[in-house]
């Protein structure tokens, strides 16, 4: 569950050729530098080499910031080559990239002046922030900082879900139209070299993004609706939809473990959906999903009446146990995190699983367990071994209390070849992470240890750390290109 896929085609994506992390890397470089390889070919007038790179700086801005439209987790094409998790992190440090870059691209401009005169160079910056004729790009730069604070605060701003989606949008759209405006009106580089066809090809991608995300995909949500056969409580403010096709919708063809972004009734429209996992088998009629009350929308849920109309926009993600070679598998819930873990169960006991299967499932009382009885019959059919944790007791709880720390997992992991097993994890933040780590503790390899968050404000493990580190190269690379290109161009 979380955050998806180019839904224009029911393929997933399993036989897709997949880029290895350094050749991704290099494709964002080469694509975002790309202006300033073409902006070499131009003659543009001599100037201080803070004066190249604060140009150098905006030019990378324009085109970081349309790329975000596609590394937003919602085209699979380019999100199942990480995964869901792995995409939206990269998603949030490439924001602060452009941010620095938009900062500091007038700045450098004025560095100069300033340095040998500074009451001239802070009139000169006061110029390019008040002169109508540099306005877009200042209206680009507060569209950008006013995205990013509002992500950022998303958690505590007094809004719906919805309403920031609603915002989220346009905010993209006014920084990415601002900034080509500010390149093509006051761009040095692009008066005086092959740069504005890069440009008119920036601005008809995230075009066609958009139309994509909110015009193609509203069509189909209308032209392909499901419907809602049946919801039925399956714990404490937790609930299972079964949903199918409409007459003339064909079936979701969908992995284990994948999610869709869900739209109920009449508003089937993609600002107003909400990811939720599929907790199903691929081969069962129809699709499950296990939904908490959470939030606005969440809490609704229960209400609903079979019949009602609902939009399915997917499958998404990468949290899937299909083309493994492990000989075992290790599944690790976290309260709702039950909800792909019970797609990949069912999934297993529809195909006649032989591997050793472990499940640890944590919740933070017991009224909170979904599926048990579910789980329970399913020990008849796998080699399964059951972990039910609970943070708090109750009179009629006989499961174990406490969290899943390292002793634990020792003992779940008995008998297994960690090194040729899986973990799949789906859970809060601050206990996927923690667990991660203490995977890792009890020799658990990294490769083989498999998660998604349904919140990302708790904590960072010790494979998020790294992760950062790799992208953090990335964002040296970018800086390194505007450095060379300050220097050749000089």
């Amino acid at each position: 569950m979380t955050d998806p896929k180019d839904s224009t085609s029911h393929e997933t994506g399993r036989h897709a050729v997949r880029l290895p992390g350094p050749a991704l890397a290099a494709l964002y470089l080469g694509v975002v530098l790309l202006p300033l390889a073409v902006a070499l070919f131009g003659r543009a007038a001599p100037a201080d080499p803070w004066e190249h790179a604060a140009a150098a700086l905006g030019m990378v801005a324009v085109v970081a910031m349309a790329v975000q439209f596609v590394t937003s987790g919602r085209f699979d094409r380019v999100s199942r080559h990480l995964g869901i998790d792995k995409i939206m992190a990269f998603h949030k440090i490439a924001a602060w990239w452009v941010l620095v870059a938009v900062v500091l691209h007038p700045l450098f401009y004025v560095l100069p002046t300033w340095l040998d005169a500074p009451a001239l160079g802070r009139e000169r910056l006061e110029v390019y922030l008040t002169l109508p004729h540099y306005r877009s790009g200042v209206v680009a730069w507060a569209a950008f900082a006013l995205l990013l604070v509002t992500s950022l605060l998303r958690e505590k701003l007094p809004w719906r879900y919805e309403t920031w989606r609603a915002t989220h949008l346009p905010l993209g759209v006014l920084a990415v139209a601002g900034s080509l405006h500010h390149a093509f009106a006051a761009g040095r580089f692009t008066s005086a070299s092959p740069l504005p066809p890069i440009w008119l090809a920036t601005g008809v991608a995230v075009a066609a993004v958009v139309g994509v995300l909110y015009g193609w995909r509203w069509f189909k949500l209308h032209r392909h609706p499901w419907t809602l056969a049946s919801v039925s409580r399956v714990a404490d403010r937790m609930w299972q939809l079964h949903v199918e096709p409409a007459p003339g919708t064909p079936p979701l063809i969908y992995r284990a473990g994948q999610f869709v972004w869900l739209t109920v009734g009449r508003r089937r429209f993609p600002l107003l959906d909400h990811p939720f996992s599929l907790s199903d088998s691929p081969l069962d009629p129809g699709t499950r999903l296990i939904i908490k009350e959470v939030g606005d929308f969440t809490s609704t849920v229960g209400a609903l009446v079979p019949g009602t109309p609902i939009g399915l926009d997917g499958p998404y993600g990468e949290f899937v146990l299909e083309g493994s070679d492990a000989e075992a598998v290790i599944l690790i819930a976290g309260g709702v995190g039950i909800a792909p873990i019970m797609g990949l169960l069912r999934d297993m006991l529809a195909r006649g699983e032989r591997r050793p299967v472990r499940l640890a499932y944590a919740v933070g009382a017991p009224a909170n367990f979904a599926c048990l009885d579910e789980i329970e019959a399913a020990r008849t059919r796998l080699d399964l071994h059951v972990l039910l944790l609970s943070e708090s007791s109750a009179p009629d709880y006989r499961g174990e209390v406490g969290r899943l720390d390292r002793q634990r997992l020792t003992t779940l992991l008995e008998g297994l070849d960690l090194a040729r097993s899986v973990v799949l994890m789906c859970g809060p933040g601050g206990m996927v992470t923690a667990v991660s780590d203490a995977l890792l503790d009890v020799g658990m390899p990294m490769r083989r240890i498999l998660y998604e968050r349904f919140d990302y404000t708790a904590g960072s493990s010790r494979q998020d750390r790294r992760r950062t580190r790799r992208f953090a190269a990335i964002g040296a690379g970018l800086a390194l290109g505007v450095a060379m290109f300050a220097l050749a161009a000089s």
